[in-house]
Formats: structure tokens, sequence, C-alpha cells
């Protein structure tokens, strides 16, 4: 709760206009997916607050879908981005040697390929769908975690409570969740900040380019291509869309930067 007191106003008025779609949406009680040939790129009004599509369907609608979608599919591929590459980076550093030398050059292979180049690659090899989007992207995001989380570790390993637990006959799996995931969890959501905005604009891209959620699904990225053919004619079909994501990314970036702040016991000295 003090934390999110010191949150910047910043990521609340990012937020803002998101939630506002949530709940205009819920209150209307729109469907996304009703098409209506005869409301065709109709713009704002009455019953349409923020226009019609290609096919009639409300905007205000399909971007409330599309910021739920969109935000739930990168939370869900940061989690298990957070689950691997955290296990692997503690594995790497607790057990050291020839375990450590595997894990960080397989690592390294990973880290050779541009992420979302590899994203994209996987992503086309899977196939079109939310699940395979999910794969593509948390095949290519995890590093980062087990990188760090291998970083941390190493500085603590040698701690004299953690030679204490070790001491005291403790199972390794109860000091690395009792004594070392407390003690870094604060740079582990740091970069779990920053992730989630990265993997927001992995997914919008894959999407994009066709390869990711698909329609008649709303994803901001599938909304983007669909208005990115109407730019002339209705360009409020991209800037929707596009805002929502901006905001989305903005707001998940500042809240990163507020947490480093917060936690940074320098800053505070």
């Amino acid at each position: 709760m003090i934390f999110l007191k010191q949150m910047p106003k910043s990521v609340y008025f990012c937020l803002s206009l998101p939630l506002l779609c949530l709940v205009l949406a819920t209150l209307q009680s729109l469907d996304g997916h009703a098409v209506d040939l005869a409301s065709v790129l109709h713009g704002s009004g009455e019953r349409h607050w923020l226009g019609t599509d290609a096919l009639g369907r409300d905007i205000l609608a399909r971007l409330a879908e599309g910021v739920i979608l969109s935000f739930s599919v990168a939370l869900s591929v940061m989690m298990f981005c957070a689950l691997i590459g955290i296990s692997i980076g503690m594995v790497a550093a607790w057990f050291g040697g020839w375990v450590d030398s595997l894990l960080m050059r397989f690592v390294d292979i990973v880290l050779s390929f541009p992420g979302i180049l590899l994203a994209i690659a996987l992503a086309a090899v899977l196939g079109p769908g939310i699940d395979k989007l999910m794969i593509a992207l948390v095949a290519v995001g995890w590093v980062g975690f087990a990188r760090l989380t291998r970083a941390q570790v190493l500085s603590l390993r040698h701690s004299p409570y953690i030679e204490a637990a070790i001491a005291s006959g403790q199972q390794n799996f109860y000091i690395a969740v009792q004594h070392l995931l407390p003690n870094i969890a604060a740079p582990l959501l740091i970069e779990a900040s920053f992730g989630l905005a990265a993997i927001m604009i992995g997914e919008a891209g894959l999407s994009f380019l066709g390869i990711g959620i698909q329609p008649p699904n709303a994803s901001l990225g599938t909304m983007i291509r669909e208005g990115s053919q109407l730019m002339l004619v209705a360009p409020m079909q991209v800037f929707w869309p596009g805002l929502m994501l901006f905001l989305l990314v903005m707001a998940a970036n500042i809240a990163g930067d507020a947490w480093r702040d917060y936690l940074d016991v320098r800053r505070h000295r």
C-alpha cells in the first residue's frame, strides 16, 4: 500500500483510458463480434461512441476486448518466463561447475538470436493461435530472468545466513524458497515490469504480422493490422488501438522505474 501511494501519477493517467474503455464497454453491454454491414465505418455517434470498423463492429467493444486479451496474454507469458528463468538461473548459480557452464551456454545461444526474429520464426513454425503465440514469446523471454537470477544468487551464495542454513542441514529447495528468493525479489520485480512491456509489444507485433492472435479475437495488434489498410479512409481505426498499446506499455515502464527508485537503498540514503 505504501508503494501504491508513491506510484507516479503518470501511471494512473496512462491506465485511466484503458480502464475507462473497459467500464464503458461493460456498462453498454457491447458485443465486439457483432457484424453490422449497415454500419460499416461509421464515425462516433450515440450508438457507437468510437465508431465502427470495416465489418460494422463496435470499436469500443473491440478495444476493451483487445486490452484484456493483450494484457492477459502478456501477464501469463511473463509469469511463465519468470518461473523458467528463475529456476534455471538459481540452479546454475547454486550448483556451479559444469551445470552452470551448460545452462549459461544455452542462455548464450538463445541470446545470440535477435529476440523478435526468433519469436517470429517460432510462431511461424508452430502456427497461429494464442497458445502457439505464448510458447514463442516464452521461448525468448526467460533468458533475462535467468541471467539476473544467476547474478543475484552468486552474490548471496556465500552469505553468512546461507552458510548457516546449509550447515543446519536444510534442503536446497527450502533454502532457495525461504532465503534466496525473498532477497532477490526486488530486482526480479523490476525485470518483470519491464518484461511485461516488452511482451505486450512482441504480442502486438506478431499479431500484426498475422502469426499471433487470429480474428475474430480482438487484440491490439490485430486491430492495428486491420486498420492499417484503411489509413487514408478511417485513420481512427489505427489511432485508438495504437494509443491503448502505447499507454499500457508506458504504464509498465513507468511502474518499473518507480519500483527501481523505491527499492534503491542508495537513493533513500
